[in-house]
């Protein structure tokens, strides 16, 4: 097995394992809280110590099943680095149901949405706090100042976005007065916003490792019967019997290719899959076969 390496995310940023685990889907799992520790002591083991939520996964069910799991060892807190994300607003809040869905970067929400986060979670700090979408009625001063309000009583330790473009990240960047630890974004072979946007161009410039969501496209790549899907699956196909890897370890090391050195995360409730996951990070793709998974996706040759 691949030992995982710790890196630090961004310059004075959290360290954290080339791999997160996921736990968006958790609700979905139907595991017992007995069997959620199981599974995240395997994880751990593996040295996978970044966990990913979001306070609304599984409509805010998601990080209470895994704070009553933790309970159950509390020891393990040390162990991992926990990343969640708020600012927006479901309308399955059970608190504060609202008409719409909807974004919202007030502090106030901001500052709610930690400490609901924290007593869902069983734990007194997260390591990484992101936005988790760009609200467009953002005041950037008045996110810094949630976010130095929550540093400074110690309830979050570092701050990050998701989903933000580069102009709406330097924006934020440009109110605060540490850096932000990274940007949460989709990295996958169906979709290249984030390749060609310059939201990678901008995370490489300034040393920061995203974190990508949805690597293998929610499984779209291995389903779908569109035109694009079909092309690009008949390509990974033949790249995964050429270099005698599962297909999904060649979508993973299409990802780890990039020069932003994205930390990809891992979605699965299955061990053996994350240990699957592990081994393709000791697959490197060279330039070439990385430019078929490109011409696969966009349906002709390099300009």
């Amino acid at each position: 097995m691949t030992e995982i390496n710790k890196v630090e995310i961004s310059p004075n940023g959290p360290i954290l394992s080339r791999l997160a685990q996921g736990y968006w889907r958790l609700a979905e799992w139907n595991m017992t809280a007995q069997e959620r520790l199981t599974f995240m002591k395997q994880h751990l083991e593996l040295g996978v110590n970044c966990v990913d939520h979001a306070d609304i996964y599984g409509n805010y069910q998601c990080e209470k099943l895994f704070g009553e799991a933790l309970k159950l060892d509390a020891s393990l807190r040390d162990k991992m680095k926990i990343v969640t994300k708020c600012g927006i607003h479901l309308q399955s809040n059970p608190s504060h149901p609202p008409k719409i869905n909807h974004y919202d970067s007030r502090a106030e929400h901001i500052i709610d949405s930690v400490n609901n986060s924290l007593s869902r979670l069983q734990t007194e700090s997260i390591d990484l706090l992101l936005l988790h979408r760009p609200d467009f009625l953002m005041d950037a001063d008045e996110v810094a100042g949630a976010f130095e309000t929550l540093c400074a009583s110690g309830k979050v330790k570092h701050f990050g976005v998701s989903n933000f473009t580069p102009s709406q990240f330097l924006l934020l960047q440009s109110r605060l007065d540490t850096p932000l630890a990274t940007n949460q974004v989709e990295i996958n072979p169906l979709r290249f916003n984030a390749i060609e946007d310059g939201t990678l161009d901008l995370m490489q410039q300034l040393g920061i490792r995203p974190l990508a969501w949805s690597c293998l496209a929610g499984g779209e790549i291995f389903t779908s019967q569109t035109e694009q899907a079909v092309r690009l699956r008949r390509t990974l196909n033949e790249l995964a019997i050429e270099l005698e890897r599962p297909m999904e370890q060649i979508i993973y090391a299409f990802v780890h290719s990039l020069p932003s050195r994205p930390i990809s995360i891992v979605g699965t409730g299955k061990i053996e899959r994350v240990k699957s996951a592990i081994e393709a990070l000791s697959l490197t793709l060279n330039q070439e076969q990385w430019y078929r998974i490109w011409v696969a996706n966009k349906g002709h040759g390099v300009p």
